[in-house]
């Protein structure tokens, strides 16, 4: 029996009817240039598209929405130092509650004004998770604020999950679905969605080989910690939650590394062939597709692109460092 915790499918048609009008049912895309490069039929899920230009707003919105209306009068909380907050601030405004989101004082300056331009309070705090969650809980006990988590909480994970439902209410023939792995919250919708849409369907994820840790903690079977994460996929640096490993356990088949370089060349590349911007930790399922590390030809596959919030001047830093 599953554990009561986790969400399942019904969760996720759950989730899919209460963001229904709030969030973007985004398109789907093809290239005949990589198709061309992989021997396969790539159907990309452009989540760039979304509201706040990532698929973390249909998480934040689903988790939003299942507030009850006290919850929501006395507030909502979260950590985040990028698209989430912006998820959150967003949800929160579209449904009358006040957010307020803790983020690192190193944050990116565009980051902060993005999440007090959807209307967020916006509280810095030392940029490490125990200085986070010390600044959450102290919001919580003074205000009465509910927290929703980035990704470790089964309305977010179950939101994230529409995505790839309707990626496969659009194209119910794929054969492979791939996805990055940060946190895994979108990792673990996709892999619900896709088992129950499609039994013997392939869910196989992608991470920084500079940001390995889902990956090491597939292979021995507990949470291990992120030992490494100088990426410049910065969705990507987090820690799996514990939700969020006993789905991927269950349902996913496998997760491969990408290199540095595989990950600028592959994000370059979907902008000069597909015309439109995909933050570089969109880039790794294809990228794991173009190295060969998944096996690709003859077959039609649904990839699943995350967001289009770029830092330009990062990236640009990172392509320096790794032509030097």
């Amino acid at each position: 029996m599953p554990s009561p915790n986790l969400p399942d499918f019904h969760d996720v048609l759950a989730a899919a009817e209460r963001i229904a009008g709030f969030a973007h049912r985004t398109p789907v895309l093809t290239s005949a240039h990589f198709n061309e490069r992989t021997g396969a039929e790539l159907f990309f899920k452009c989540e760039n598209f979304q509201k706040v230009g990532a698929f973390k707003f249909r998480g934040a919105c689903n988790a939003v929405r299942a507030l009850s209306p006290d919850e929501l009068r006395r507030g909502i909380v979260t950590h985040s130092s990028g698209n989430h907050g912006q998820a959150v601030a967003l949800a929160a405004r579209l449904n009358g509650a006040r957010a307020v989101v803790v983020m690192p004082d190193n944050s990116a300056r565009v980051k902060v004004d993005a999440v007090r331009g959807y209307g967020a309070e916006v509280i810095l705090c030392p940029p490490n998770t125990p200085a986070r969650m010390a600044a959450v809980q102290e919001l919580i006990e003074r205000h009465g604020y509910r927290e929703i988590p980035p990704y470790d909480h089964p309305d977010v994970i179950a939101g994230q999950g529409t995505a790839a439902l309707e990626l496969l209410t659009d194209q119910p023939d794929l054969d492979l679905i791939l996805a990055p792995v940060g946190g895994g919250g979108l990792l673990a919708g996709t892999a619900i969605a896709a088992r129950h849409l499609k039994p013997g369907i392939g869910v196989i994820a992608a991470e920084p080989a500079n940001a390995d840790d889902a990956a090491r903690s597939f292979r021995s079977g507990r949470i291990e910690p992120a030992a490494r994460t100088r990426t410049i996929a910065d969705g990507l640096r987090t820690t799996l939650g514990r939700l969020n490993f006993a789905v991927i356990q269950r349902d996913v088949d496998d997760i491969v590394t990408v290199s540095e370089k595989s990950i600028i060349d592959t994000t370059l590349a979907v902008w000069q062939r597909m015309k439109i911007i995909i933050e570089p930790s969109c880039s790794l399922p294809l990228a794991a597709l173009l190295d060969g590390l998944v096996e690709a030809k003859g077959k039609r596959i649904g990839i699943i692109l995350t967001g289009g919030n770029v830092d330009f001047p990062a990236f640009v830093r990172a392509s320096q460092e790794i032509a030097e």
